[in-house]
């Protein structure tokens, strides 16, 4: 009996066929790996190119803005700023701050040649006027908000980028006498 034991562990018919099925479905399982890896990383990069534009959308409505001075008039109280009583419509971000006009549709003054498929969305806000403060005597301080909301560009359909930018502008002029 030892003998025919001994001979059935010694048969090695039939081995290579389970080591190459083996070898097969570990490299099948590195190629879906490696698939699903490029898959994952191209939606990224689709996701960061789109947020990146969306940034420099945004960025550029703020610079557009900049660029008009119509936009920050001397007298604010004989311009296009509409009044606004009581924090209530603003965001909520800017509730507490002392805002007392705003502008919804300023003027982008865009250099030629440059145009938004997708124009940004801008709105100025306007603080409450301050005069005085160390430094700052015979002057008076215009504080604005700027909101400029920017999309992709080159993106379509719902799932595009977005990105909201708000900067803060500190313009100081001689008080008139």
């Amino acid at each position: 009996m030892p003998i025919k034991i001994n001979s059935f562990l010694k048969d090695q018919s039939g081995v290579a066929l389970v080591v190459a099925l083996i070898i097969m479905i570990v490299l099948t399982l590195i190629g879906l790996a490696a698939t699903f890896t490029s898959t994952f990383e191209i939606m990224l990069s689709g996701q960061k190119r789109g947020s990146t534009d969306a940034f420099y959308a945004a960025d550029g409505g703020i610079q557009a803005i900049l660029a008009n001075r119509a936009n920050f008039p001397v007298d604010i109280a004989v311009s296009n700023y509409t009044l606004i009583p009581n924090s209530g419509g603003l965001p909520a971000d800017l509730q507490n701050e002392p805002i007392d006009r705003q502008l919804t549709t300023p003027v982008l003054s865009l250099p030629s040649g440059v145009n938004f498929t997708t124009s940004p969305q801008v709105t100025i806000y306007h603080s409450s006027i301050t005069t005085g403060g160390e430094g700052t005597q015979g002057y008076i301080s215009d504080t604005y908000l700027i909101d400029s909301t920017g999309r992709d560009q080159i993106g379509t359909g719902p799932s595009r980028s977005t990105v909201q930018l708000r900067e803060k502008w500190v313009m100081r002029r001689p008080a008139e006498d």
